[in-house]
């Protein structure tokens, strides 16, 4: 099925403020396209799809039309400005991409996610290092099993896709949530321990990381909110699960899982 993305729908409707947009058969609105139609105050309906009553037509006589003046691709704009709508011909150095050739300041929500989101990858790399030097290959391997995630929820954000995923380090969600809410029953782990030096480097690391998922989860409800509504569900409770397959891992590490 198709996915109707935001930039789609700017370029459909650049020059046209209809009341209604007709979603077409077999295609879907993607969650900023749908929130760029409701800023613009364009109500949204599947496509009532008219019959078509065919009749002949009589042969229209051949007219020579004139020749359509033909704007020279240099001189097409490149960018398109996502809070504005002016156009650009070359990128502003204080703009970045939103998605497509859309700009945005670099300050905006959606870019400091990104950075947050950046950051957070940045983050497990280096932990992957160090703690691979301990030969712990099965943190290594858990790790990389959120670094993963991470990184498809960036490319779906970037390129206005739904995200998706059912699994997180071999748990679904709701074993994630579980195990999260009661580490005694699933781990034999008090909960809420607080940190503190003397459980060692790869603990730190880990509640380092379960602290940074939570910063990333933060600048994600700003990104994704218009209003009182929220635009990305499927990135937010994504965010939340991951802080929890961490907490989860903080719990095998200290049950001795991971030796």
């Amino acid at each position: 099925m198709k996915v109707i993305t935001e930039a789609i729908l700017r370029d459909e409707l650049r020059n046209e403020q209809p009341e209604t947009y007709y979603i077409p058969e077999g295609k879907i609105l993607s969650p900023a396209a749908r929130e760029y139609l409701q800023q613009r105050k364009i109500k949204i309906s599947k496509d009532p799809a008219p019959k078509i009553v065919a009749t002949e037509v009589p042969p229209m006589p051949s007219v020579d039309l004139p020749q359509q003046p033909q704007v020279a691709e240099a001189f097409r704009p490149k960018f398109v400005d996502h809070e504005t709508g002016a156009f650009y011909m070359e990128k502003p150095e204080h703009m970045t991409h939103l998605h497509g050739n859309v700009l945005v300041p670099k300050n905006h929500p959606r870019i400091l996610f990104r950075g947050k989101l950046d950051s957070l990858q940045g983050l497990i790399v280096l932990d992957q290092v160090q703690i691979a030097a301990n030969g712990n290959e099965k943190l290594v391997a858990d790790l990389g099993s959120i670094l993963a995630v991470l990184r498809e929820m960036m490319r779906c954000d970037v390129l206005d896709e739904p995200f998706a995923n059912e699994l997180i380090i071999g748990f679904t969600h709701e074993e994630l949530r579980a195990r999260s809410h009661d580490p005694m029953k699933y781990y034999n782990v008090q909960p809420m321990i607080l940190p503190d030096y003397t459980m060692g480097l790869e603990y730190a690391l880990l509640n380092q990381l379960r602290a940074a998922v939570r910063e990333t989860e933060v600048a994600a409800s700003t990104a994704f909110r218009d209003g009182l509504k929220c635009t990305r569900k499927d990135i937010i409770e994504e965010l939340n699960r991951l802080s929890s397959a961490v907490h989860i891992m903080m719990c095998r590490y200290l049950a001795g899982e991971y030796k």
